[in-house]
């Protein structure tokens, strides 16, 4: 008992001295980490704190300063998704001759990348210098020791400048060849002229916050949107080597979906510049708008740069201000109407063509041929007469012209259309009291004249009118667009809900109908004046403008602006359409013949890209092949075409040769076969070439064909006895 006791005694006594080395063992542990992690502190507080401006300098010492990069610039697309506009990098190569670094001795006497081998493969790259030239080029900026001294007066693409850095010479470094580039954006039009004034331009330098920026037109009204936002990077030394570190990525710019259609735009270009080429005239204009959108489909302006040449230099549709002739005798009707004035059949006596007011002559353009007479008002639209509207005009607002200027506001003549393009013009209508009001402005602001109107104006005004009465607002652009995905999508924008009353408004549909579709029944044939525009295949409605230029205060001596403005079809309009031409020098100024055969060129080539034939429904062709034509041949293939196509044939007793003749009828394929003999030469006419070749060569002879179609010739005549090798000349046709 007692020795259990004392072996008891000793085991609790080593417990416990265990445990105490344990704990022991454990303090010092967490002594020993609380002592380093004193130190750390102690150390980090000395680094951040107490050297932190010092060890910032070691830092900047590894890196090179910031710099930014360029984001890339947005896309314009077409309202179906064509390009129109998108950037690429373009690069102007120099060289720093001036440079201490500069390999002297390589640049004149390596074996390998000397100047002579430069130039050669510069000239061979670049195409506009001989290898002579280049080295000439080059040796005049190494002797001058000039900086920067161009290697290439033009700018080349990426892909092109990483080829020239692996010239000869060019290859070095950056220090030892001088050779450093100047980065710009350049930016592609994929369809070339087509609404590229309308689109817009930019200067393809990149600013020094890493951008570029817009010249005019839908670049310099998104221009925000479309430059982006340019990020940083800097050089940084890792591991011993300097490392280009991008801090903050650039955000490319957004892209924009225009409402351009560039089958419109395209056919709408040609017909403008046919016409003015054919006219010989200084500028034309022609756009094209959505009826019930306000979307702008096609917009073009040309100017003439040189004899027979155009080319978009100025957005004239949008920026200028001019008088626009008859077609704003529309708006003047359209406003006595409205205020009780005139009905369509009050009856206007306008003489001989000429009437004098305040002094002043007002003429009809057939006061050479007596004028019209007494006309109803209606007809003082169809035949385009100044006198007819004018005397309207007097005799409702003589006494208060500010009531008529109020009817032109009121119907949107110079409604503000808040235009998308950068330097729109403005709508100016003269008003009594005012510094240029005079005795005369009323009446000759009737008929378009001592006002200045945009021709985008006019053509809102007209498409108001194929809508209904409702103006709304021209649109250029659809959508913005973020990777491809829509963030913020236009809506049409009604500018006036209704410019006049319903029953004002078909007066005036039916005054703009007659005025291109009135067939006057009398001897006289007084049609409307915008005959020329009348098609066969589509109606259009409209109203033609002639205006005298002003040139020193005389419009006697500067030219005319003629123009057409109307829309199609009649009977429920889709687009609206305005061309307008300016100094013509060939024929007549009129602006029927001269612009409303336009609009009636554009009208019937939308209208037949537009037409989809219900082919079930179209009357047969009285000229039309029953059955396509047949070839004799292969008896197999011909029945398996044949029964596809649900083509009835007919055989002369039963079929046991692999050939067959065709011969058709109007109701049925009659089938005869061709006999073959064992080493004869069989019959090959009327065959095609591939069966002919088969027959032929399956008996042993060779062929030789001429010509494409059906065998109409054989050299060797069937029933021949076949010679081994032989030739068979075969024409086809």
């Amino acid at each position: 008992m007692e020795a259990k006791e004392v072996s008891s005694e000793g085991t609790k006594k080593s417990g416990s001295e265990k445990d105490g080395n344990i704990f022991f063992r454990y303090f010092a542990i967490t002594l020993c980490l609380c002592v380093v992690a004193i130190l750390i502190l102690a150390s980090a507080f000395n680094i951040g704190i107490k050297e932190k401006r010092g060890w910032l300098k070691v830092a900047e010492g590894l890196k090179r300063p910031n710099f930014l990069v360029s984001p890339a610039r947005g896309n314009i697309y077409s309202d179906d998704d064509r390009l129109m506009a998108t950037s690429s990098p373009q690069y102007y190569m120099y060289m720093d001759f001036k440079s201490e670094s500069f390999a002297r001795d390589s640049f004149l006497h390596s074996k390998n990348n000397n100047v002579d081998s430069l130039a050669y493969y510069l000239s061979r790259k670049l195409k506009n210098r001989t290898a002579a030239g280049y080295k000439a080029h080059l040796m005049k900026g190494f002797n001058a020791k000039k900086n920067p001294y161009p290697v290439y007066e033009g700018r080349v693409s990426y892909a092109d400048l990483k080829e020239i850095k692996t010239f000869p010479f060019l290859r070095y470094n950056r220090n030892r060849s001088g050779f450093y580039t100047k980065e710009m954006t350049s930016r592609q039009k994929p369809f070339g002229m087509l609404a590229s004034r309308t689109i817009g331009d930019i200067y393809n330098e990149i600013d020094t916050l890493g951008v570029t920026h817009a010249k005019n037109g839908l670049e310099l009204q998104y221009d925000s949107l479309l430059r982006g936002i340019p990020g940083l990077s800097s050089m940084q030394r890792v591991g011993g080597r300097w490392t280009n570190i991008v801090e903050m990525d650039p955000t490319d710019g957004m892209d924009i979906r225009s409402t351009i259609d560039i089958n419109i735009q395209d056919l709408v270009e040609k017909s403008l510049t046919g016409k003015l080429k054919e006219l010989d005239a200084d500028a034309g204009i022609a756009v094209v708008m959505e009826v019930k959108t306000g979307e702008i489909k096609a917009i073009t302006n040309m100017e003439r740069v040189s004899p027979g040449r155009y080319a978009e230099t100025m957005n004239h549709a949008v920026a200028d201000e001019i008088e626009p002739g008859s077609t704003f005798k529309v708006a003047a009707m359209m406003v006595a109407l409205e205020d009780g004035v005139v009905e369509p059949k009050t009856p206007v006596d306008v003489g001989t063509g000429v009437y004098m007011y305040a002094n002043r002559r007002m003429t009809d353009h057939n006061l050479h041929r007596g004028g019209y007479g007494m006309i109803s008002a209606e007809k003082s639209i169809w035949y385009s007469s100044n006198i007819g509207v004018a005397k309207i005009v007097l005799k409702g607002y003589e006494r208060n012209p500010e009531k008529f200027v109020e009817g032109l506001h009121r119907v949107g003549m110079d409604a503000d259309l808040n235009v998308e393009i950068p330097g729109a013009g403005k709508p100016k209508l003269r008003r009594p009291g005012s510094r240029y009001w005079s005795r005369t402005s009323l009446p000759w602001m009737s008929f378009g004249y001592e006002v200045q109107i945009p021709p985008i104006q006019t053509l809102t005004f007209f498409n108001a009118i194929a809508n209904d009465g409702k103006m709304v607002r021209p649109m250029f652009v659809k959508d913005i667009l973020k990777n491809g995905r829509t963030v913020k999508h236009f809506e049409p924008k009604v500018v006036i809900s209704g410019i006049c009353s319903d029953r004002t408004l078909k007066i005036i549909q039916d005054m703009l109908y007659n005025v291109v579709n009135y067939k006057d029944p009398s001897p006289e044939r007084r049609d409307g004046i915008g005959a020329p525009a009348r098609s066969d295949v589509i109606t259009i409605a409209g109203k033609t403008g002639t205006a005298q230029i002003a040139s020193g205060g005389m419009y006697r001596t500067a030219g005319h602006n003629v123009s057409f403005c109307g829309y199609f079809p009649y009977e429920k309009p889709l687009y609206t359409c305005i061309v307008a031409i300016s100094r013509p020098r060939a024929g007549l100024p009129s602006g029927g013949s001269m612009c409303g055969t336009v609009v009636k060129d554009i009208a019937e080539k939308i209208y037949a890209s537009c037409t989809v034939f219900d082919i079930n429904k179209v009357s047969d062709d009285s000229l039309k092949v029953v059955y396509p034509t047949i070839k004799n041949g292969d008896y197999l293939a011909l029945k398996n075409v044949t029964k596809e196509l649900k083509i009835k044939t007919n055989a002369i007793n039963r079929i046991k040769s692999q050939y067959v003749v065709a011969n058709e009828n109007d109701k049925e394929i009659v089938l005869k076969e061709i006999p073959l003999a064992d080493n004869l030469v069989p019959n090959v006419m009327g065959m095609g070439a591939k069966d002919a070749v088969f027959a032929l060569e399956n008996c042993g002879l060779r062929v030789s064909l001429s010509g494409q179609g059906k065998v109409i010739s054989q050299s060797v005549k069937n029933g021949v006895r076949v010679v081994p090798g032989q030739t068979v000349i075969l024409t086809l046709k």
